[in-house]
């Protein structure tokens, strides 16, 4: 009988310890659902900022694309500016020239 006794003993410990087990796991599962709704978050949140990111460069490349159209039309007027002044330089000098023949 006293062998009965033991295993019935060593078969109840290793219920024990399996509920003890089946208790952990269960918490471990909690903890990765748990981990896993911050992770989907957290995913969302990426998905979010990376929207954010693409608008903000859309924003920038449309800013540099008219800063650049602003750039060509003051490079236009000041080689125009340029041109004129060679020629005012010109015309005062033919004026200063016929002054000095007239005068």
């Amino acid at each position: 009988m006293e062998s009965d006794d033991l295993t019935i003993r060593v078969l109840i410990e290793i219920r024990d310890e399996i509920r003890s087990t089946n208790q952990r796991v269960d918490r471990t599962n909690e903890r990765v659902d748990h981990l896993s709704t911050r992770v989907d978050h957290m995913s969302t949140r990426i998905d979010d900022m990376g929207q954010r990111i693409v608008e903000s460069e859309l924003r920038t490349s449309t800013a540099i694309t008219e800063l650049t159209g602003t750039i060509r039309d003051v490079h236009s007027l000041l080689v125009d500016r340029l041109d004129l002044r060679d020629r005012v330089e010109r015309c005062e000098r033919d004026i200063d020239e016929l002054k000095h023949r007239v005068g």
